[in-house]
């Protein structure tokens, strides 16, 4: 990766449009690029047409208040060094169709954000020896196109591959990330495997708890059923991420969640309230599914899916 990297970002929604405008972030109180980096936006028509006449407007807990100008394409025809995905899952297939997959012109690496793991093989699929590993953890959301709000006092983004000729080009993208203000680790030590499931674990518990009852996280502690229950969860992921080969430490995850605020509430919630397609199947069903191939029965985490997908109107995530 060059000096100045050339960096793509697919699809601007809460992750994706929160990371382009750190990347190219200018104004008043930051008056050059900060990173030096290029970045472009790959994006429907219509959303690449807004971002490239009036720019993303950010509301950050972490980053500030500003507006960035990246540049924005509905189609992605010439090589990146880096392209970061950051659909959601349900969107992924048809946005890759606006990503030239050629060998002369995709991208040199390719590092999905996204939720789950499913996506992976999909990725190495259209863009073979060039895929990495990649979480995020923060909470931000696009109300609008153009306009991301980002409420968390968190933004932290792990990066790994189990691909050594990956890393370099890897620690770059990492480091242009962690020059925009943006927390980064490019992990050697941890597999693949390992940080998509540690995620998955956790994201997994707290998504299902509170969409499946609708609540904050300080109604899901302080029930003493609901705590049973959420326990139960994230025992069932840990034996299926130990049966994917991912070592996953319950205490870490019950760490973590000794330090979620009372008010707090996820993605998939919020999709349910506002009557949006949730990422259950990339969440829970993802998890059901692992589970089925190594013969490892998850009731809770099936039960919680089930009453989601009753209140969204989905169907629900199948085992196999």
């Amino acid at each position: 990766m060059s000096a100045a990297p050339s960096i793509a970002i697919l699809g601007p929604g809460g992750v994706g449009g929160l990371l382009a405008a750190a990347l190219t972030r200018t104004g008043a109180r930051v008056t050059v690029t900060r990173t030096g980096a290029r970045v472009t936006v790959v994006a429907r028509e219509q959303t690449a047409a807004l971002i490239a006449r009036e720019g993303i407007a950010v509301e950050s807990a972490v980053l500030g208040d500003f507006t960035a100008r990246p540049q924005a394409v509905a189609r992605l025809a010439e090589p990146v060094d880096a392209l970061i995905v950051a659909t959601k899952a349900a969107a992924l297939e048809h946005a890759l169709a606006r990503v030239d997959a050629t060998p002369s012109a995709a991208p040199a690496l390719v590092v999905p954000l996204l939720n789950g793991f499913d996506h992976m093989a999909l990725l190495r699929e259209r863009f073979p020896g060039r895929v990495a590993a990649g979480t995020i953890r923060v909470q931000a959301d696009r109300p609008a196109a153009g306009r991301v709000v980002q409420t968390s006092r968190f933004l932290f983004v792990e990066l790994t591959s189990d691909d050594p000729a990956l890393r370099p080009p890897l620690a770059a993208l990492g480091a242009a990330l962690a020059d925009a203000g943006v927390e980064t680790r490019v992990s050697d030590d941890k597999s693949e495997a390992r940080i998509l499931w540690g995620k998955l674990v956790r994201l997994n518990t707290l998504a299902c708890m509170t969409t499946a009852y609708d609540a904050p996280f300080g109604a899901i502690r302080s029930d003493p059923a609901r705590w049973a229950e959420l326990e139960a969860c994230v025992r069932e992921g840990v034996a299926v991420a130990h049966a994917e080969g991912a070592e996953v430490d319950p205490a870490v995850v019950f760490g973590e969640f000794a330090a979620i605020h009372d008010g707090f509430g996820t993605s998939m919630q919020r999709d349910v309230a506002a009557g949006r397609e949730p990422e259950l199947d990339a969440i829970a069903g993802a998890v059901l599914r692992a589970g089925a191939r190594h013969g490892i029965a998850c009731p809770t985490v099936a039960s919680l899916a089930a009453r989601i997908a009753e209140r969204a109107g989905v169907p629900a995530p199948a085992a196999a």
